[in-house]
C-alpha cells in the first residue's frame, strides 16, 4: 500500500489539508495554555497544569457515549462544522481574557472543561467521518495519514507556539488558534457531496448506548486494546505536563525550549504515523508490543542527564506512543460494523482520553512530591506492567504460540494452536471481521469486472 494513497481522493485531500492547519493551531494553544498556568497563574505548579489537563479530558468520562451515539445517528459533516466552529469560539474567548489582563486560573479551568465537552462530541464524529472519504480498503491508510497530519502539526505547533509566547505572549496564540479552525470549516463546505460514501445510520430507539457497551464486552480483542491504551494514557501520555515540568524545574529552560521538546517528540510520532499508513492490517499484538516499547523508551527518558539527551530520547517515545495509538484506532475501526462504529469509537475515546483526568493530577502530584523525573517514571513502570500482563493473558486465553525468527521472514510468527487440531478456537472477532471485509471487497471487484466485460 502506498503511504499517501488516500490523498488521491478529493474530499480526503481537503480534509487532510484543513485538519493540518487546525492541528497546528491546537498544538500552539496547548503549549500556551500550559505555560500560562505554570508561569503566570501559578508558581511553577505542575499540579495546577495537571488539573487543567484533567478538566479538558474529564468530559470524555462523562459524555463520550453520547458523542458516539450522535456520530451514529446524524450527518457527520454537519456535526463537524458545529464542533470545529465551537472550538474556534472558545479559543477566541480565552484569548480575549488574556489580552485584556483579566484572566484568572479558574477561567482557564472553565475553558478547558468547555473545550473538553466539545471535543467529546467532535472526536468520535471525526474518527468515523474518515470512512466516508475513502474506500474501505484505504481506511487503515487514511487513519495513519490522519495521525501523520496531527503529528506533523505537533512538529510545527509547539515550537512556533513557544516562540510566539516569548515574542507576543500567550493571548495572541489563542487568537491565532481560533482563526485556524476556519481551514476545517472551509474544507467541509467545499467537499463534493456526491463523492461522500454513505454509511448506515442507527435508527432512534431505546438502549442504543447499552447496545454499544454489550458489543464491546463480547469483543475480547477490543477489551485488551482498551485496557492497554487506557493504562498507558492514564500515566504515560502526559507529555504536556511532564515536558513542561522537566524543562522548567530540572533543566531551567524557558518557553522556547519547552516548545521545541514538543516538536522533537513529534519527529518520532510523525515517523510512526507514516509507517502506520503503509500497514494494511494492524493487529492487537502491535498495540501490546508498542506499549512495551513505550515503557522502555520512557524509562530512558526519565533518566536523561541533560536537556539535549532528553530532547533526543523524545523521538523513540513519540514513535512508540504513536504506533500504539494508531494501531489501536485502526484495528477497532476496521473490525467494527459501520452502524456500531461511532458508539464503539466513543467508548474507546472515553477510555483513551478519559483516563487523562484520572492520571494527570496523580502524575502532577508525583512530580511535586518526588521530582519531575518520577512523573515520567510512573508512566514507564505502568506501561511495562500492562503490556506484559496483556501479553500473558492473550497467550493463555487465545491459545497463541509466538515465535521470533532472526533470519527468515516473517520474523514474528503467531500460530493459534487449537486450529491445528481442528478444535474450536477463541479467535478474536477482529480476525473474523477483517476476513469478512476482505471477502466483500473481493466480491465487489469480481462483480465490477463482470459488468465491465
Amino acid at each position: 500500500m502506498s503511504t499517501f494513497s488516500s490523498l488521491r481522493y478529493f474530499n480526503y485531500r481537503l480534509w487532510f489539508s484543513g485538519a493540518l492547519v487546525a492541528n497546528v493551531g491546537t498544538w500552539m494553544q496547548r503549549v500556551a495554555q500550559d505555560w500560562l498556568v505554570l508561569t503566570v497563574l501559578s508558581h511553577n505548579s505542575s499540579f495546577a497544569v495537571g488539573v487543567v489537563t484533567a478538566l479538558q479530558f474529564l468530559p470524555f468520562l462523562l459524555f463520550a457515549p453520547l458523542g458516539g451515539l450522535l456520530a451514529d445517528r446524524f450527518d457527520r459533516r454537519r456535526l463537524l462544522g458545529v464542533t470545529q466552529a465551537s472550538q474556534g469560539l472558545l479559543a477566541f474567548g480565552l484569548g480575549a481574557l488574556v489580552l485584556t489582563g483579566t484572566v484568572e486560573l479558574w477561567h482557564v479551568y472553565a475553558f478547558a472543561f468547555a473545550l473538553g465537552v466539545v471535543a467529546t462530541i467532535d472526536a468520535p464524529v471525526r474518527q468515523t467521518f474518515v470512512a466516508q472519504l475513502v474506500p474501505t480498503d484505504k481506511l487503515s491508510n487514511a487513519v495513519g495519514l490522519n495521525s501523520a497530519s496531527f503529528n506533523a502539526a505537533r512538529l510545527i505547533g509547539p515550537g512556533v507556539g513557544g516562540l510566539l509566547i516569548a515574542a507576543v505572549g500567550p493571548g495572541w496564540v489563542f487568537v491565532i488558534n481560533g482563526i485556524s479552525f476556519a481551514a476545517t470549516i472551509l474544507a467541509l463546505t467545499q467537499m463534493r457531496t456526491r463523492e461522500l460514501r454513505s454509511m448506515p445510520v442507527a435508527k432512534r430507539r431505546k438502549g442504543q448506548v447499552r447496545e454499544g457497551i454489550r458489543y464491546v464486552r463480547k469483543r475480547t480483542d477490543i477489551v485488551v486494546i482498551m485496557i492497554v491504551v487506557g493504562v498507558v494514557s492514564m500515566f504515560g501520555l502526559n507529555f504536556q505536563l511532564t515536558s513542561a515540568t522537566m524543562a522548567r524545574t530540572v533543566f531551567d529552560k524557558g518557553a522556547g525550549e519547552y516548545g521545541i521538546l514538543g516538536s522533537i517528540l513529534a519527529i518520532g510520532s510523525l515517523a510512526g504515523a507514516l509507517l502506520a499508513a503503509r500497514r494494511e492490517r494492524p493487529r492487537v499484538r502491535l498495540v501490546v508490543g508498542a506499549a512495551f516499547g513505550f515503557g522502555l523508551a520512557t524509562a530512558a527518558l526519565a533518566l536523561a542527564p541533560t536537556y539535549a539527551s532528553f530532547a533526543v530520547l523524545c523521538i523513540p517515545v513519540g514513535l512508540a506512543s504513536l504506533t500504539m495509538m494508531t494501531a489501536a484506532n485502526a484495528t477497532i475501526q476496521m473490525s467494527t460494523e459501520p452502524e456500531m462504529r461511532g458508539r464503539v469509537m466513543s467508548l474507546y475515546m472515553m477510555v483513551f482520553q478519559g483516563a487523562t483526568p484520572i492520571g494527570s493530577p496523580i502524575v502532577g502530584w508525583i512530580g511535586e512530591q518526588f521530582g519531575a523525573r518520577w512523573s515520567i517514571g510512573i508512566g514507564s513502570v505502568t506501561a511495562l506492567l500492562v503490556s506484559v500482563g496483556a501479553g500473558i493473558w492473550v497467550l493463555r486465553h487465545w491459545h497463541v504460540q509466538v515465535r521470533y525468527r532472526v533470519v527468515t521472514r516473517p520474523h514474528l510468527v503467531v500460530r493459534y494452536l487449537d486450529a491445528d487440531d481442528g478444535a474450536a478456537v477463541p479467535v478474536p472477532a477482529a480476525r473474523v471481521a477483517l476476513a469478512e471485509a476482505e471477502r466483500e471487497l473481493g466480491e465487489q471487484d469480481t462483480q465490477a469486472r463482470t459488468n465491465a466485460a
